[in-house]
Order: C-alpha cells, then sequence, then structure tokens
C-alpha cells in the first residue's frame, strides 16, 4: 500500500505485488520501486485527486498542490496501462458500512476517512476468495513503537491524525479475525 517499500524488504513482505492502493500523496515517484507486474490503483478521497492522475498522464505540470495535505508526486512511475482508479463504492462502504464513521461533521471536526489498509482490505474481500492479513496491528499504548515496516514514524503520528479513527478500525479487524473472516499471520 502506498508508498510502502518491497525491495530490501522481501523477507518480510515477499517479491510481488499485484496490487498497490495508492493516493496522490503516498504515491511512489522514484523508478527504484517500479514494478512492470504491479498495477497501480489510484484511491481517489478529493476531486482534485482525479485532476492530478489526469494531469501527469497527459504530460501536464501538476500546478494545485495547495489542494493536497502534502505535496503529492510530480511524476509517475508506473506506465498508463498499469494504473487504475478504485470505485468510490469501496472507500464509501469501508467508511460507513463497515466502520460505520459518521456522514456529517461540525465545521470544527475533520472528517474521518479509512486508511488505505482498510480500504485495501475491503478490496480484497471484493476480488479474493480468501484473505490474510499481516502487520495491521497499531500499538496504541506505546507512541513510540513504529508504524510500519520501513522508515521511523512512529504510533504517536498516527494517534495524533484527526482523519482516522484507529480505534474504529481496530475494533473492525478484531471482528474480522474473531469470526474468521480473515487470516491474521501475525498474530501473537
Amino acid at each position: 500500500m502506498n508508498n510502502g517499500p518491497v525491495l530490501g524488504y522481501e523477507g518480510d513482505v515477499g517479491r510481488r505485488t499485484t496490487f498497490r492502493l495508492f493516493y496522490p500523496e503516498s504515491v511512489f515517484s522514484d523508478v527504484i520501486h517500479y514494478d512492470p507486474n504491479t498495477t497501480a490503483v489510484l484511491v481517489v478521497f478529493k476531486p482534485h485527486d482525479l485532476k492530478w492522475l489526469w494531469d501527469l498522464l497527459s504530460g501536464q505540470r501538476v500546478i494545485k498542490t495547495y489542494a493536497f495535505w502534502k505535496k503529492p508526486a510530480t511524476q509517475m512511475i508506473y506506465k498508463p496501462d498499469q494504473i487504475r482508479i478504485l470505485n468510490p463504492a469501496i472507500t464509501r462502504r469501508t467508511a460507513y458500512e463497515l466502520l460505520h464513521l459518521p456522514t456529517k461533521f461540525s465545521k470544527k471536526e475533520r472528517p474521518k476517512h479509512p486508511t488505505t489498509g482498510l480500504i485495501a482490505i475491503t478490496f480484497a474481500f471484493h476480488i479474493c476468495s480468501e484473505v490474510h492479513l499481516a502487520g495491521f496491528k497499531y500499538n496504541l499504548v506505546d507512541r513510540n513503537s513504529t508504524l510500519h515496516y520501513y522508515g521511523n514514524d512512529t504510533m504517536s503520528l498516527m494517534t495524533q491524525n484527526a482523519y482516522h479513527d484507529i480505534a474504529a478500525e481496530q475494533r473492525f479487524l478484531k471482528e474480522l479475525v474473531d469470526h474468521k473472516i480473515v487470516i491474521n499471520l501475525t498474530e501473537e
């Protein structure tokens, strides 16, 4: 998902990435991560995401970077025939039917949306007969614990994130595992 590297982490994540879900702020732009066998799937959160993709694919410069929470990629390492756009109904189903996130917010609140990981699980439910999970456990007690298998980000970054409801996601994941809807490969 997103910009999670495979190169150098094959022992942890395997050697094959069939689908890589991403959004403009999280896609790889360094060709070292290019995989000709990967299908890159854009998760659309806002209209500017589609405009960003159109600009990149049509060779135009991305100019409206203010519409993003951080600067999006300005080049695409994937070829056009490798790129797909995730049906927004999958993101909507993840948010409202599975996580039961609120649909309305006051002007002071930030709207919540699911993490790419939860969206990927919902996507997998649509295309796979069996879903196995690895690495979907946030340590909410130790804010200094690592967030991902790569990089130096810690849980403090996730607990400060106002856009995700990590507690709701953890409850949902536990329910999936407890009901044997998914198989947790990293169960302790």
